[in-house]
């Protein structure tokens, strides 16, 4: 009985997306240990990881934000404007770090709080809200530092650029978010609300749940963690700068798409996006190892994206017939 249910369980696994994405993160990480000797090397492997911590933790944040229907935009730019305002905090008012930890934490919960209310009762877009909510972000972040890099040594820089025998803490820290993320999606009844929405939301609406505190959460969970993010990029740089984030949002939607987060809404897991994230990672790493042009990543990257969505398309059109 328990080797049928075992069979029953594996053949369940291999028919989810994700388990085509793992596939494909196996076979590159094989071509890449054969395309490069330096590849394998534990420092190598370290570097790709501290890489792949910074949009991994907020992709946690985007996959809930897109397994309901939406989308956000304001990620990079919010990073951006939490890391500066860590640094502020820090070294021109000489506020202690744990104080520092709470308002940056606050600054983008309340930020994702904005993004929440504008979709939920003003029932803007997502995509309109949050590309307004990058604009204006992205101006607080030159407001706040004039244009000029900002020099920041706290005990919070341990956070991006601390070390756990050779795993850096921000790498730790990113495993943890995404097993309490695994966690609250699968096994809360707030995490099943989420999907609930995603796949209908009207039914949703009549069967009791709160749809729009619930829709609002998840811009509030998001924010908080591209917050957090923020301060792991300044403390890995010890410095933050109006530049950092750029183009985080780009790897962010990729990574949860191709980790098998539906467009639609109402599929997808959360420990999906971290192979996305390693598919990102390892395909960067492989332009720096073999020496390809850096002006070719974002043609590769984009063709990734069309390739998910395009699956996920095929895939959604299948199950309506």
């Amino acid at each position: 009985m328990k080797s049928n249910q075992s069979l029953g369980g594996l053949r369940s696994f291999t028919k989810r997306s994700e388990f085509s994405v793992l596939i494909g993160l196996v076979a590159i990480f094989v071509i890449m240990s054969f395309a490069s000797p330096f590849f394998l090397k534990l420092n190598n492997l370290m570097n790709v990881l501290q890489q792949i911590s910074r949009y991994g933790i907020i992709s946690v944040g985007m996959a809930l934000v897109m397994i309901t229907g939406g989308i956000d935009l304001s990620v990079g730019y919010i990073v951006a404007l939490c890391a500066c305002m860590s640094a502020h905090l820090t070294t021109n008012v000489g506020m202690a770090w744990p104080a520092v930890l709470v308002i940056v934490l606050a600054l983008g919960a309340l930020i994702g709080l904005v993004n929440g209310l504008l979709v939920t009762r003003v029932k803007l877009w997502p995509f309109i809200v949050t590309l307004a909510t990058s604009k204006i972000v992205s101006g607080c972040v030159l407001l706040l530092t004039s244009g000029m890099p900002i020099h920041i040594e706290s005990p919070l820089c341990v956070l991006g650029s601390g070390y756990v025998g050779p795993v850096p803490v921000a790498v730790i820290m990113m495993f943890l978010i995404i097993i309490a993320g695994t966690i609250f999606a699968s096994m809360t009844q707030v995490g099943r609300n989420i999907y609930a929405i995603g796949n209908n939301e009207r039914a949703a609406a009549l069967s009791g749940i709160r749809v729009e505190n619930t829709k609002a959460l998840v811009y509030v969970i998001c924010g908080t963690l591209c917050a957090f993010c923020g301060i792991v990029v300044a403390g890995n740089l010890h410095s933050a700068d109006a530049s950092l984030g750029a183009g985080y949002e780009t790897d962010v939607i990729a990574a949860v798409v191709i980790g098998g987060v539906s467009m639609n809404g109402g599929e997808g897991s959360i420990w999906g996006t971290l192979i996305g994230a390693m598919i990102i990672g390892i395909l960067k790493n492989a332009f720096i190892l073999l020496r390809v042009s850096s002006y070719w990543q974002s043609v590769v990257i984009g063709v990734v994206i069309i390739a998910a969505v395009t699956i996920d398309r095929i895939r959604t059109i299948r199950k309506a017939k």
